[in-house]
């Protein structure tokens, strides 16, 4: 048994100044106003003091290709370790590691590779699958995206995927508008995999019959998305409109402040339902690194980019390639310029990303039965210490 006491403990709607809680065998047992020490006295074993920071839930980040230097399709269980835990340092307690297109080979070595890394739990961030982002992307919308490694959603070629990966997988992206795209939506949400819009040129009819069938959330909001165009002088609306129209739509959002600049996040809060937007880092090897060049994707077959001001870019500057992002800057991004509380802007990036992936009954905040994934920072939302199911993984 573990007490956490003189916290601040940041629930999914309020703040507990003086508050206290309670973990056993890894799990949320009890919190509260006060000390808790006169209610447990010598029942526990281990007394955490956090000497007036927060106590929060661990952040969840359900979109991230890698950290510190590595990347998790370089081809190693070592590197895909490292990268997890590299952005954990940051606050993340749960991690979707992802893919983007690449070779065949590559993304089946990224399968076992996650099945094999997936077993360790000392000193790591929960994995509870992986994010396949690609490889059935509309090349109009490619982004970063090698377009020699787009193709369409056959079903010979997915069918041996998601056989092979044997439940490892969590999530796919996909284009909605592709052909085949929706019968393999429909086999995902068979198999219990959230498909997510992405990298996609769909109309606002086309994403519309794409939700009916399970395509409920969209992937980096904004970025390799289609907008409004127009045929014969008559406006279409495209995946970003369906993103502000369609009740229910889920939307995560590269909170970093460059990818959307704040007035646009701003816009975005003004008219999304705020139970409907996530945050995530969308980041790639270089998260938590200086400037300089760099790989995007594995190692060896990967794309040469280059960080600067802050962010990932394509070399010749005329598009990004992912974010430099840990999800604790997703934090102070929205407070300091969409002007959430606190405890919104971390319930976007615990309770909500969790949610939208089916993994709230387990964490995603402060509550009785949960895992104990919790993160002590301060008011920079600089964190100190991390806690996965109860076990401090690392002292900052």
């Amino acid at each position: 048994m573990r007490l956490f006491t003189n916290t601040k403990l940041i629930l999914e709607d309020k703040i507990i100044n003086n508050g206290y809680l309670v973990e056993e065998d890894g799990i949320i047992k009890e919190f509260g106003e006060g000390s808790g020490r006169d209610r447990l006295g010598a029942t526990a074993s281990d007394v955490v003091d956090a000497d007036g920071l927060y106590l929060s839930p661990g952040f969840v980040d359900i979109h991230t290709h890698g950290s510190g230097g590595h990347d998790y399709m370089d081809g190693t269980a070592e590197a895909f370790e490292q990268a997890a835990k590299a952005h954990m340092r940051f606050g993340a307690t749960t991690i979707l590691p992802t893919t983007l297109a690449s070779t065949d080979e590559h993304l089946y070595r990224t399968l076992d590779i996650f099945k094999e890394v997936q077993k360790l739990t000392d000193g790591m961030p929960h994995l509870p699958g992986l994010h396949l982002e690609g490889p059935y992307f509309n090349a109009q919308e490619k982004g970063a995206m090698e377009e020699r490694h787009l193709r369409l959603p056959e079903k010979s070629h997915y069918m041996p995927v998601l056989e092979y990966a044997d439940g490892a997988v969590l999530r796919w992206s996909l284009a909605p508008e592709l052909e085949g795209a929706l019968e393999m939506a429909d086999e995902l949400v068979k198999n219990g995999i959230y498909p997510s819009a992405a990298h996609t040129s769909a109309t606002y009819d086309q994403m519309s019959t794409a939700f009916d069938r399970g395509v409920t959330h969209l992937t980096h909001f904004y970025s390799a998305m289609s907008t409004i165009t127009r045929e014969g002088g008559f406006r279409i609306l495209g995946v970003i409109e369906s993103g502000y129209l369609i009740d229910g739509l889920t939307i995560e959002i590269i909170a970093d402040g460059l990818h959307l600049p704040p007035p646009l996040l701003r816009l975005i809060f003004k008219c999304k339902n705020h139970d409907e937007i996530c945050t995530t880092t969308d980041s790639m090897r270089g998260a938590g690194l200086g400037p300089g060049p760099t790989i995007l994707g594995p190692l060896v077959g990967g794309t040469d980019v280059i960080i600067e001001d802050g962010i990932a870019k394509m070399p010749d500057r005329t598009s990004f390639a992912g974010s430099v992002a840990t999800t604790d800057r997703l934090v102070r991004v929205l407070m300091e310029h969409v002007d959430l509380s606190l405890e919104k802007a971390v319930r976007a990036t615990t309770l909500l990303p969790a949610r939208f992936m089916g993994l709230e009954e387990h964490t995603g905040s402060i509550a009785v039965g949960k895992a104990a994934d919790l993160i002590i920072f301060d008011q920079d939302i600089d964190v100190k210490r991390v806690f996965v199911s109860g076990i401090e993984t690392t002292e900052q």
